[in-house]
């Protein structure tokens, strides 16, 4: 099928409605890098909470989630799933936290956190290493995913097409800002996320229900299929060691995009842009529920659909757009090319914009003309948001040539988890342990690097046994050079702490009184109610669809209980989380 005429209108409409919002964005006024890459810090829960799941809902994640249920079943999503404990961790723990910092970029946090000329020179390599090669490498997987739905659903030169869209949204970024990436997320996601469901629908009525995917799956697998399995520790097609890693050690070892360990890029990003601690706990909160509990489902029945259909595919990944194209009737299928527009266009505005603010706040602006170059802050400010526009067009460019160098989805995920194997933990501890200094994250990240192209040469060539390697490697070397070392001064250390304010014993001595400002067994305990309550949501579902449906009704009672709970102990805090913009 080729689109209609009412695709074309469909798409046509959904361009000139994200440009009618960059105009408006900057006749809102950006005024000064604050405004652009914070929004103002003003923004309430629900709307940075929906942006962050918008961001993460790429062109690519549903092809590489039917990657993953052809290999391993439903049970291979847990390489990605784990990742909520590091996520709920970010809520409970580090949400509060990082509005407290009052930065505009999780990398100006390091020169609050650590001083002297290694904090400098960490702050300068970590900006330009998360900027390029980092961005760069995220933005080649999402747009390998779109490069593949475009090649199915159109047959056109895919390039030529990634080409011109990277432009406009390159184009569109420059002018609107972050203010103008949120409020496209958010009616992004109501695109997605209604174009992923109508084609769950639509995909489980073509092979005739559920019972009878049921049965052509049982037909397709045997009697008791792998591909159905939710436990990654029970699944014939996943090694033991493989899901010893994904569950209990990745979530806090490995820097991940969207669930780096004690929060950071990105999210870190959209937590300083809300208007006080509260929305950015709560917007962290509703993302984390968004993206593991409510999403997952469409992905996975298409995915499994996919395999009944075209059972001897030789990219699975191409399943998802091939049943786009199948079923889908002239309208419905420019809704669904629309869908999967806004989630390459939601991902790539948020991975530029945000790339920019490091080239700009943290390198730029830092080292090269600070401030105090300009005759008043006017100017400056003026001058930086210029260069931020520039700086968002370079690494449009940049991401279009790394592209060209990624077959699949998944190698880039595993490429970024092996790299930064060993780094979450610093992450993490950082805002607990005062003895942590910024050799410490140097020396992660250096050699978590070394590691990860190290293991292959030494016989460590599968996924985990390249994680556990790396991630040994690079916690005694990180910890090791910790010791060796100097602490940061007492100055740094107590400047960070009054403004802070972290919880726990590990800053005890820089207390008045000897007792930290707060405990964070509370915080930890939260996190524990609320992993149940979204392993509840995703177990509950999965049996809605293939099990029993009064073992599903029950833990999705409980799920949505507990998820009641938490929100209640939420709102008892200080704060204003009205749904006003």
């Amino acid at each position: 099928m080729h689109f209609a005429l009412l695709d074309y209108l469909v798409m046509g409409g959904y361009v000139i409605l994200m440009f009618a919002v960059a105009v408006i964005a900057r006749k809102r006024g950006q005024e000064d890098l604050e405004d652009f890459f914070t929004g103002g810090k003003n923004l309430p829960w629900w709307l940075i909470g929906i942006s962050m799941v918008a961001t993460t809902f790429a062109a690519d994640t549903p092809l590489a989630v039917t990657g993953i249920v052809a290999s391993e079943g439903i049970a291979g999503n847990w390489i990605w799933w784990n990742f909520m404990f590091s996520g709920l961790f970010t809520v409970f723990l580090y949400a509060k936290l990082w509005k407290r910092a009052d930065v505009i970029t999780d990398v100006e946090f390091i020169e609050l956190r650590y001083g002297g000329k290694p904090a400098s020179i960490l702050r300068g390599f970590r900006a330009i290493y998360l900027a390029f090669p980092i961005n760069c490498i995220i933005l080649g997987w999402v747009t390998v995913g779109m490069a593949k739905i475009l090649t199915v659903v159109t047959g056109a030169d895919q390039w030529m097409i990634i080409f011109a869209l990277y432009f406009l949204i390159g184009i569109y970024i420059a002018i609107s800002g972050l203010w103008g990436v949120v409020v496209t997320d958010f009616i992004q996601f109501i695109i997605a996320m209604t174009g992923s469901i109508m084609l769950a629908w639509l995909a489980v009525d073509h092979v005739g229900g559920l019972n009878e995917m049921n049965a052509k799956l049982i037909a397709e697998f045997g009697p008791d299929p792998w591909v159905l399995d939710f436990n990654p520790f029970t699944n014939p097609e996943i090694l033991l060691s493989t899901a010893l890693v994904w569950v209990g050690m990745m979530w806090w070892a490995s820097w991940y995009p969207g669930s780096e360990p004690g929060g950071g890029g990105y999210i870190a990003q959209r937590m300083f842009s809300a208007k006080d601690e509260k929305n950015a706990v709560g917007g962290t909160l509703l993302f984390n529920v968004m993206h593991f509990a409510i999403r997952p489902w469409p992905w996975i029945l298409v995915a499994l659909v996919s395999l009944i259909v075209y059972p001897n595919l030789a990219d699975k990944e191409t399943g998802y757009p091939l049943l786009m194209l199948d079923l889908l009737p002239a309208g419905l299928l420019g809704l669904l090319a629309i869908a999967f527009l806004s989630a390459f266009v939601s991902t790539v505005s948020t991975h530029l914009n945000w790339g920019a603010s490091y080239v700009v706040n943290d390198f730029y602006k830092r080292y090269f003309k600070p401030p105090n170059r300009f005759e008043n802050k006017a100017e400056a400010e003026k001058h930086y948001v210029w260069i931020s526009r520039i700086a968002t067009l370079l690494i449009m460019a940049l991401a279009i040539l790394v592209s060209y160098f990624f077959d699949t989805v998944k190698g880039g995920w595993e490429a970024i988890l092996s790299i930064g194997a060993g780094t979450g933990l610093v992450f993490m501890l950082r805002w607990f342990w005062w003895r942590i200094n910024a050799w410490s994250e140097i020396t992660a990240m250096i050699t978590a690097a070394i590691g990860s192209f190290l293991a292959p040469e030494i016989g460590y060539d599968d996924f985990a046994s390249k994680m556990i390697f790396t991630t040994i490697f690079s916690t005694i070397s990180w910890i090791a050079v910790t010791l060796m070392t100097s602490p940061e001064k007492d100055e740094t250390l107590q400047k960070f702490f009054d403004q802070v304010q972290p919880g726990g014993p590990g800053w005890k001595e820089f207390t008045k009184d000897g007792k930290p400002v707060e405990p964070i067994w509370p915080a930890v305990i939260k996190v524990a109610l609320a992993a149940v309550s979204i392993i509840s949501f995703l177990y509950g579902m999965g049996q809605l669809f293939f099990g029993s449906a009064v073992w599903g009704l029950l833990l999705m009672i409980i799920a949505t209980g507990i998820l009641i709970y938490i929100v209640k102990e939420l709102t008892k805090e200080k704060g204003d989380m009205s749904i006003e913009a």
